[in-house]
Formats: C-alpha cells, sequence, structure tokens
C-alpha cells in the first residue's frame, strides 16, 4: 500500500507503518512493552517535578509518542516528558501561577503551543543548524546543572517536609532549619524505593528500575495504609480523557512566555537531536534535523491539544527501545497503546502512590543524568570549553535553569566573538628544495623565502577582526622587511565592506614604501567580489595569482631571487 505523495511527505513514517514487515512484530511488541514500563513512572514523576497532577504525564506521553512515529525522521527515538524541559516549564510558569491550578495549566498549554510553533517555523526557515547552537559542553553543564536542581528540590518531598525557598540556596537553608522535624516513615520508604530502583539498575542495567520502584512503594502503600502514619499519596486521579483547559495568554506574561518557548523549543530540539544522532549513528543511518524540527513542533501540539506539557526527545526510553531491539516506529505506537490502556482502566491503584516515591524516583533518576566523568573528560580535552560547562552548571543550579541557559550561550558566544576577533594566523616557508610550504611555527627546519612573506589569516575577514589584520601584517612587515607580501586567502572564506577597506588601506601603506601585495588563492571568488562591485582589479593595486606556487614563481620571475 502506498499513501498520497503528499501525506507521505507530511508523515514521512506512515508508509512505513502501512506496509509494515510483520517479522519485526515480536520484536517491535517487546519493546514497545518495555518502553512504555519505562515512560509510565518518568512521566508521573516528571509531571510532578514539572508543577502538574501525575496524570498529565500521560497525556503528554501518548499522543505526541504517536505524531513523532508518523513524522519524525528517527525510526528509534521516543519522545516524552524530560528533565531539562520539565524544570524549565516549572522555573517559566511558578512566578506566574501556583502549580496545580487551572490558571497554571492553561499557562503551560499556551507554552506548549508556541514552542510547537517555534519548532515548526524553524522547520520552514531550515534551522536545523542550530542544533549544534548548544554545544556538548553547553548541554553537559546543563544536565548536570539540572541534575543537581532536581535533586535538591525532590529533598522536601523524600523527607515529609515543606521547604520554604524558591531557589536551591534557600531550599538548602530551609532544609537545614528543619531537620528535626523530618518525617520518619516518609524518609524510610524514600530510602527504601531508591534502594531498590538501584538494586534493579545493578541487576538489570536495561530494566524498568522506575517501574519496579513505583510498584514496590505503591504495594507497601496499599497493604499497610502508609497514609495513615502522615506519608503524603498522589490521591484519586481521573481515567479516561484529559478535562479540557483553554489556553492562557495574559498580555503582561508575553515578556515571559514568549522567550521561554523559544528556549524551550531550542533546548529540546538539541536534546532530542543529540540522542537521536547517537542512535542513529549506532545503527547506521542518518536523521533530517529540519524534519526533525517540524516532527518536534507537531508533537509539542499534540501535547498541548492533549492538555499535556511540552515534551522532547527521551534518551532513557530511546536506550530502553535500542537495547530491546526494537526494529521500527511501531515501538512508539505500541508504547504508546500500553500508556493508553493504563490511562482507561488503571489509574486507581495510582491513587496510593506516594508522593516521596515519586521524589525518590526523580532523585534516582537525577543521579543517572549527571556525568561527572564527562565533565573531568572535558577539562583535560579543552579548559576552555570545561569552563562554559561549569559555568553553565553553576549558572542553572544558583540563578535557575533559564538564566543559566543564556549565561552559558552567552559565554559560548563571546568565546566564538574572540575566536573571530582574534583568530589564529600562520607564516610559511620552504623546507630546501621539497615542493611545498610549511607553517613556520611548526615545522623548525622551514625557511622564508628571501624578501617573500607568505602570511595566512585563518578566519573570514570581517568588521570584527578587519583592523586586527591589519595591524598584525604591518607589525609583520616591520619586522621583516619584505620585499613581496602574499597573503594565502585560501582559508579567508568571506570579506565584508570593512574587510575590503581594510585590504585596500594596506596595500596602500604597502606601495608607499614599495612593497607589493599580492592575494593567492580563490582568485576566482575575489575578481567576482570586484567585478559586481564595478571595480578594476588595476584601480586596486593588488596582484591575483591562483596558488602560493604561481605567487612564488611570478616573485622569482619579477625579482631573479632563486632562493
Amino acid at each position: 500500500m502506498r499513501p498520497h505523495p503528499l501525506l507521505a511527505r507530511l508523515l514521512p513514517g506512515l508508509p512505513e507503518l502501512m506496509n509494515y514487515p510483520r517479522r519485526h512484530w515480536r520484536a517491535d511488541l517487546q519493546a514497545g512493552l518495555s518502553v512504555a514500563a519505562v515512560a509510565l513512572p518518568v512521566g508521573v514523576a516528571y509531571a510532578q517535578l514539572a508543577g502538574f497532577s501525575p496524570i498529565v504525564g500521560l497525556y503528554s506521553t501518548i499522543l505526541p509518542m504517536i505524531v513523532y512515529a508518523l513524522m519524525g525522521s528517527s525510526r528509534q527515538l521516543v519522545v516524552g516528558p524530560d528533565a531539562a524541559t520539565c524544570a524549565m516549564i516549572a522555573a517559566t510558569l511558578t512566578p506566574l501561577a501556583v502549580p496545580g491550578s487551572e490558571e497554571y495549566m492553561g499557562l503551560a498549554v499556551s507554552l506548549t503551543l508556541m514552542a510547537g510553533l517555534f519548532c515548526m517555523l524553524a522547520s520552514r526557515f531550515r534551522l536545523g543548524f542550530l542544533a549544534d547552537f548548544l554545544s556538548r559542553p553547553i548541554l553537559a553543564g546543563l544536565l548536570n546543572g539540572v541534575a543537581i536542581n532536581i535533586i535538591i528540590g525532590q529533598l522536601g518531598k523524600i523527607s515529609g517536609l515543606t521547604l520554604a525557598g524558591k531557589d536551591v540556596i534557600g531550599q538548602l537553608l530551609s532544609l537545614l532549619e528543619q531537620l528535626g522535624r523530618i518525617h520518619a516513615p516518609t524518609l524510610a520508604l524514600s530510602l527504601a524505593t531508591i534502594a531498590v530502583y538501584f538494586g534493579v539498575k545493578y541487576r538489570m542495567p536495561r530494566g524498568p528500575a522506575a517501574l519496579v520502584a513505583m510498584a514496590g512503594a505503591t504495594l507497601a502503600s496499599g497493604l499497610f495504609a502508609l497514609s495513615q502514619y502522615g506519608v503524603a499519596i498522589v490521591g484519586a486521579l481521573p481515567s479516561g480523557l484529559p478535562r479540557l483547559v483553554w489556553p492562557s495568554l495574559p498580555h503582561e506574561a508575553l515578556g515571559t512566555l514568549v522567550p521561554a518557548a523559544a528556549a524551550l523549543a531550542l533546548i529540546s530540539f538539541s536534546s532530542a537531536m543529540l540522542t537521536g544522532r547517537s542512535f542513529a549513528a549506532k545503527n547506521g543511518y542518518d536523521i533530517d534535523a529540519n524534519r526533525e524540527f517540524l516532527a518536534l513542533g507537531a508533537a509539542d501540539v499534540a501535547a498541548a491539544l492533549s492538555q499535556g506539557f511540552a515534551i522532547s526527545g527521551a534518551d532513557s526510553r530511546t536506550a530502553v527501545n535500542d537495547a530491546a531491539g526494537g526494529q521500527t516506529r511501531m515501538v512508539s505506537i505500541v508504547g504508546a497503546l500500553a500508556l493508553a490502556l493504563v490511562l482507561l482502566v488503571l489509574t486507581a491503584p495510582l491513587a496510593v502512590l506516594p508522593i516521596a516515591a515519586l521524589g525518590a524516583i526523580l532523585i534516582a533518576s537525577a543521579i543517572g543524568l549527571m556525568d561527572v566523568r564527562g565533565l573531568m573528560a572535558l577539562r583535560r580535552y579543552s579548559r576552555a570549553e570545561f569552563n562554559i560547562a561549569l559555568a553553565t552548571l553553576i549558572g542553572v543550579v544558583v540563578v535557575g535553569v533559564m538564566p543559566g541557559i543564556l549565561l552559558a550561550v552567552g559565554l559560548a558566544l563571546l568565546r566564538f566573538l574572540a575566536q573571530v576577533a582574534r583568530p589564529s594566523d600562520q607564516l610559511f616557508g620552504r623546507i630546501g628544495d621539497n615542493d611545498g610550504f610549511y607553517e613556520l611555527a611548526h615545522y623548525p627546519d622551514a625557511r622564508s623565502v628571501p624578501g617573500l612573506l607568505i602570511y595566512r589569516f585563518e578566519s573570514p575577514l570581517t568588521f570584527f577582526n578587519a583592523d586586527f589584520f591589519r595591524q598584525r601584517l604591518q607589525t609583520l612587515v616591520d619586522e621583516q622587511s619584505p620585499r613581496w607580501v602574499v597573503i594565502d586567502a585560501v582559508s579567508i572564506g568571506d570579506v565584508d565592506l570593512t574587510g575590503a577597506m581594510a585590504v585596500r588601506e594596506l596595500q596602500k601603506k604597502l606601495a608607499e614604501r614599495g612593497i607589493v601585495l599580492a592575494l593567492a588563492g580563490r582568485t576566482a571568488q575575489m575578481l567576482e567580489w570586484l567585478r559586481t562591485r564595478g571595480i578594476a582589479v588595476e584601480s586596486t593595486g593588488i596582484r591575483f595569482y591562483p596558488s602560493r606556487h604561481a605567487a612564488l614563481a611570478a616573485y622569482r620571475a619579477e625579482t631573479g631571487c632563486s632562493a
């Protein structure tokens, strides 16, 4: 069966599902049930983290999984609630409304819709390259910082205390003040839940540790009536379809919601791409970044229509899918249907689920998010990138997720601008009669050609660095007093007006001293640039050669130098 071409372009997963190979059914069924077993407790716990009723975690999982399976370019990626996006949602909405209230839910639906629309617009304008904007150091610092935030934010739930602070420092101080009032049964249940989680992880690294821990806590709560001993439980949950809450978008909140939605779109997309690319590379296929933007945007819109919140690529559930041998997109369909069955008929047992158990599962999951070894490896690889990761981590922990991300992106941009404004450069020479040019800084045997300065500027020549370029060459000319200066233009990918003026000014100053300025390489582009602007080549006073060898031959012919 073949769907209509337009439908196939919009839903690239549809042809695969319509012509589903039955030989994959057994593996996909097993993988789909395994994914659902992980997605159920994680979705419920992350809903609590984001400030919603636990059932909203299922609303945010079922329909988005189906939409992504139909529209995404990855056949393995599983979408759903994610630690970073949930932390961002809570950080954005908590100052605007009371968590769990109808106003909070309305704002969340609006935020999710806007994030989805931003993703769709980014796909329309082919902004998939933004996946590379949040570098691995920033994402590493973000995830470690979010993990620390989650752990500290759940300390009140696992200890039975109400922490007064709104930030990490305030919550820690509140915890220290109330240490003598910790509720022992709640803490004991929490520690037992964490122990079960890591016990299952130790015995079965890819097993449903969160589901086993949550089921154990729920069973203990029901058998021993823990609520009678002061252990807080989730309480009655609605089954079936969600109750409709209309989007809420007060004009005074636009200044908060719009940039938060844009940041949410970028973070969720970058995280999903990181996970999707990792498993695509492992299994030998490619994914389309612009298609991923569209698919995630549609999944966010589906989450909003389901009365849920923004989602992202779920690394833990995708890893379970891969480990269980999932072969096709059918895994997400099976997982979503299994969760829908839970939503329809199995919400009653969730009513006695202890809130402390959800906090314990979040803490255990957050510990799994932390990657101290990766940060230390980053420190050995690049001190500058490690500092960016560390700044992101500290920013997220101290000032919050959104300000921490903005701080990290600002630092990364400043580092990039510093690299562009003060790029590396090279001087070239020859080694004996070898037919080639060698960097003088890297080859001790290389010697510059007498009277010839060959210089490479390893960056586009723009207003950021044009003055540095001109002053750097003038300094080298003062030091070496060459007869010719040859600029190796191969690495100058672009020249703006300020850069061109700097080259022109340099040529005039060199001409006054009787020094020839020549450009080698990229001559076709340079001459086309001059032609389109109506500038005669002769009027520039600059000589153009297709390569350094051609420039060297011209220099030897004109000066009689045989070196």
